[in-house]
């Protein structure tokens, strides 16, 4: 009996879709690989050409600690954030631990700069060749790598009669760890910098954040006291890691800069140590004569729970804060904010469903 015409029609539908999805998919992993390929190398050579620099002789060398601050100054004006004095550093110890052949063999040439940069931290080269072939045959994310160099898997491995057991327990902890998004590879702030494109929020933002987020910028401007925007996903490289800032107002009242941290779940006192690091690097950095200090505001948004903390008002004592609070919302006016968006937004989602 011959199948019906919808039928066998849906049929080559779904085979045509299956071949145009792979050639895609095909096209997107050799061009993750390429620039990947491109970038590593290009970040190799930039080493190789820093250590013959600084070692061509004594001359060269006695100004070598001058060398690197002015050439990532250079580098930064034309290239973008991606060339500072860190990463240059990190591109010279790149060349110093992993020879040509290493990082343009397969399977090396798979791994990312993030996980190159984490296995700069292995001194012991067969360790670390060990942690970078493991990497690629199991799919660790840097998250993961950076677990298992954490706790010392490879020793452990070699030193335990109970081999068996330390794979098992190192299994369950990669699997705490979602499998890599191709799509955080265009994530990545370094690839941006490579490529030299420009970050954008809707990059790191996923729906629930970006709702609470549009909503939070939104309440803050219309408060009438004296917000102003800045920025929102705020880049920040600190000792070569990133760091992305979800909001940053400037208050012309306070003269005064606010940071403004979203977390989708509990607070931890990880959250509350993070935004501290951002408020006194963002003081370092972009704090100007006349500004007051940095003011960090951590929101967290659970399902049945809102939290709302100012990370710096109790550093100055009373008059300080009550200065300061005298013009920012209270942290119930927040937590009421927050915890009557999240209910908009999980409604919104339930009708559309609907």
């Amino acid at each position: 009996m011959l199948a019906p015409a919808s039928a066998a029609s849906a049929s080559d539908d779904e085979a045509l879709y299956g071949r145009v999805r792979e050639v895609l998919a095909q096209a997107r992993r050799l061009a993750h690989r390429q620039v990947n390929q491109s970038m590593v190398m290009a970040y190799w050579n930039v080493g190789r050409l820093i250590v013959e620099h600084e070692q061509a002789g004594q001359a060269r060398a006695a100004y070598g600690t001058r060398l690197l601050p002015a050439l990532a100054q250079r580098l930064t004006a034309e290239f973008g954030p991606g060339f500072a004095e860190q990463s240059l550093r990190n591109f010279r110890q790149l060349y110093q631990v992993f020879g040509s052949q290493e990082i343009r063999s397969t399977p090396w040439s798979e791994l990312s700069w993030s996980h190159l940069k984490t296995l700069m931290r292995v001194a012991e080269p067969d360790a670390r060749r060990w942690y970078a072939t493991e990497a690629v045959s199991q799919a660790w994310g840097v998250a993961a790598l950076d677990r298992q160099i954490g706790t010392l898997y490879y020793e452990r491995l070699l030193s335990s009669q109970d081999k068996a057991a330390v794979q098992a327990e190192a299994q369950a902890l990669v699997q705490r760890d979602a499998r890599p998004d191709p799509r955080d590879f265009i994530r990545d702030p370094y690839v941006l910098d490579f490529l030299g494109a420009q970050p954008g929020a809707a990059l790191y933002e996923r729906d629930l954040e970006k709702g609470l987020l549009n909503q939070l910028q939104k309440f803050l401007l219309e408060l009438g006291k004296g917000f102003a925007f800045v920025a929102r996903q705020q880049h920040l490289r600190v000792e070569g890691e990133d760091a992305f800032v979800d909001l940053v107002f400037y208050n012309f009242i306070l003269k005064c800069f606010v940071l403004v941290e979203l977390k989708v779940g509990k607070l931890s006192h990880q959250d509350v140590g993070q935004m501290d690091m951002y408020v006194r690097v963002w003081d370092e950095r972009q704090r100007s004569e006349g500004d007051g200090p940095t003011i960090g505001l951590i929101l967290s948004s659970e399902r049945n729970d809102a939290v709302a903390r100012y990370s710096r008002l109790a550093d100055g004592g009373p008059l300080y804060a009550s200065r300061y609070q005298a013009w920012l919302p209270t942290e119930a006016e927040l937590q009421a904010e927050l915890a009557r968006d999240r209910a908009l937004w999980e409604l919104g989602q339930a009708e559309g469903e609907a």
